[in-house]
């Protein structure tokens, strides 16, 4: 762990965390004042060591300054301009040196679908923040050449996801301030914000051309929190911010409902999705929420998730020597995207907008409260994505079983992020060419396994979900072209997963290449080997089993190294079995918690009448009463 210097924990405030609303502000500061120790000497940029982005050095110290300038900004304007340590005059000093021309520190201009616009939204929303104190006592040279960089925005396309927020945001900058800016790119893009809402609070990362869903931590740190904030400054300018700003609040209402339900009793959020080296920027849109009035939420809920988020990864070792790793502790790239470079973590600055709540607002002055997954288990589907949300009690657990965001393009490599099963709060996937993990595979003569391409949704019973994929076996397979097709249902309860699945093979000479199967459960990783105990696996008190409930014959474990962010060691129970026929059906049940397994299955009910698959399982145990576990749905 880090030396950050915090204020003590006070368990009367908040018994569970121990964190207040000193302990944001701290964290805050020593991030900064960690960070000042690496700026360049003219203050432009933030060059730390590591592996570089797809987008260069040069970009990467840009993105460090405008990162950490958005921390800077939600600290001060949070403190009423309030600066002990001076963040301010050293962002002042940068900021007019990027954007002068011809230093040797200059910014890159802002073009075409460039990391830049990026940086520059960053840049932006800590201007609007700190308005008071920074952008109003600079002179009228010095902004002018501040929104002559800006304005390279306004010519500039930009890729067509959130992104079209950041030149929203940029665009109302500039003209908030008086100076030239395109509005089309405010409208157009809250329109195309309009063409991915998919209901229940949820919104599609871009349409992606149609070739998949995308839906993950971006929807609340990005598509949710942009459009509340430009509402906030667009208002008494634009003529529709305060009705948008409405409609974003009732929206985001709807969406914390599901997104409450992410977050274990360990203060994790669940491992699903892209950029987890964000890690808890996962909690802006709770104080969000808070904030704008509109959430489902208690305020002592409220806080507790989000410090309990922040308190997780400070306390597991995610900034050492005070810079946040690329990893979800420490550093692990299998986790990162080309787009990332050494101070892309620092996107966590998001997480703050909390600060930006007095020290009066009940948020910071209610006593701490469990979290809706510690008070009681709950089953929830979230019908945009169609993630079955299921959660423990007793053990704090937070599960995603997935069986609608997939994240595909086309043609390409397999994605542990996006295309298992199932992921939760206290496990993370894979990440190793053969996927076993909460992974359903189809294996080739020579044991390669199929992967979970294109996720297409299915008809299923109430609090169940299920979806098909065409498997694909390499990188430059398309599953357009596949004849096999895989469906998958899961029915969840008390942390067992009754998972079935029905393999539909080709007819005639293509049959005879693959003829088995394979499904993985959760994998457990941590500093040492993972105990294996029979069908369950047992690290620092959370059990993972998987049992063969139909079509499988044999069972086994495979321990790996060096391919969880968890740790070096990984471990992960499977079952295998084998097609037997056109139509083969597989059922198996899954265990995650943190129980002594005492259920176990038996009674297995399973039927198949070519169009509508049914199943059931009877848990039993000595002396308590049964559990039943029911699935159906259409294939």
């Amino acid at each position: 762990m880090t030396d950050f210097a915090m204020p003590p924990l006070d368990y009367t405030l908040s018994p569970i965390t121990g964190w207040t609303r000193e302990h944001w502000v701290a964290f805050a500061d020593q991030q900064l004042l960690a960070a000042r120790a690496h700026f360049s000497p003219r203050k432009a940029l933030i060059p730390l060591a590591g592996r570089p982005s797809s987008s260069g050095v040069l970009s990467d110290g840009m993105e460090g300054f405008a990162r950490t300038f958005m921390l800077a900004a939600f600290r001060v304007a949070g403190e009423q301009g309030h600066d002990p340590h001076g963040h301010l005059e050293v962002y002042r000093e940068g900021l007019l040196e990027g954007t002068r021309p011809g230093s040797p520190e200059a910014w890159l201009p802002i073009v075409d679908r460039s990391q830049p616009i990026v940086e520059a939204a960053s840049v932006v929303l800590a201007l609007q923040l700190t308005k008071p104190w920074l952008w109003d006592t600079l002179s009228a040279s010095d902004q002018a050449r501040v929104a002559d960089w800006l304005q390279g925005s306004s010519g500039s396309t930009c890729v067509d996801n959130n992104w079209v927020l950041f030149q929203v945001l940029i665009a109302e900058f500039l003209a908030g301030a008086g100076y030239g800016h395109n509005a089309a790119q405010i409208e157009d893009g809250l329109e195309r914000l309009e063409d991915w809402y998919a209901g229940g609070g949820w919104y599609r990362d871009g349409d992606n051309g149609g070739t998949g869903d995308f839906f993950d931590y971006y929807c609340g740190w990005a598509l949710h929190l942009y459009p509340v904030l430009w509402s906030t400054f667009a208002a008494g300018r634009h003529p529709q911010a305060d009705a948008r700003g409405r409609k974003y609040t009732a929206r985001l209402s709807e969406f914390l409902k599901d997104h409450a339900l992410f977050f274990g009793g360990n203060g994790a959020p669940v491992f699903h999705g892209r950029s987890l080296i964000y890690r808890y920027a996962a909690v802006a849109p709770l104080f969000l929420g808070a904030a704008n009035e509109c959430s489902p939420l208690t305020p002592g809920q409220t806080r507790r998730m989000a410090s309990g988020a922040a308190k997780y990864f400070l306390d597991g070792g995610a900034y050492p020597d005070g810079l946040p790793a690329l990893g979800w502790f420490g550093p692990f790239e299998p986790m990162t995207q080309s787009y990332s470079g050494p101070a892309s973590p620092y996107w966590t600055s998001k997480a703050f907008v909390g600060l930006l709540l007095p020290a009066t607002h009940p948020v910071w002055t209610a006593v701490e409260e469990p979290a809706p997954t510690e008070v009681e288990d709950r089953l929830q589907l979230s019908e945009a994505p169609n993630f079955l949300l299921h959660s423990t009690a007793g053990d704090g657990v937070a599960r995603l079983l997935n069986h609608g965001s997939d994240k595909y393009y086309g043609p390409g490599a397999d994605d542990p992020q996006y295309r298992r099963l199932a992921y939760s709060s206290h496990t993370a996937p894979l990440f190793t060419s053969d996927p076993v993990d909460n992974h359903f595979a189809v294996l080739d003569a020579a044991g390669t396994p199929s992967r979970r391409s294109r996720i297409n949704r299915l008809a299923a019973g109430e609090r169940q979900a299920a979806s098909f994929h065409r498997p694909v076996w390499d990188d430059a397979e398309d599953q357009q072209d596949s004849p096999w097709r895989v469906a998958s249902g899961t029915a969840a309860s008390g942390g067992y997963e009754l998972r079935v699945h029905v393999v539909e093979s080709p007819a005639g000479p293509a049959a005879a290449g693959p003829a088995a199967v394979r499904e993985g459960g959760y994998a457990l990783a941590g500093d040492r080997p993972i105990a294996a105990g029979g069908d369950v696996l047992s690290h620092d008190g959370l059990r993972s089993g998987i049992w063969p409930l139909a079509g499988y014959t044999g069972s086994g474990t495979v321990q790996l190294q060096g391919v969880s962010p968890l740790g070096e060691h990984a471990a992960c129970g499977y079952v295998e079995g084998a097609l037997s026929g056109p139509r083969s059906l597989f059922a198996s049940l899954v265990y995650l918690g943190g129980s002594a397994l005492s259920l176990l299955p038996a009674g297995v009910e399973l039927h198949d009448d070519g169009t509508r698959v049914s199943a059931s399982v009877t848990l039993v145990a000595a002396g308590a009463a049964p559990v039943r576990l029911e699935l159906a749905f259409e294939f």
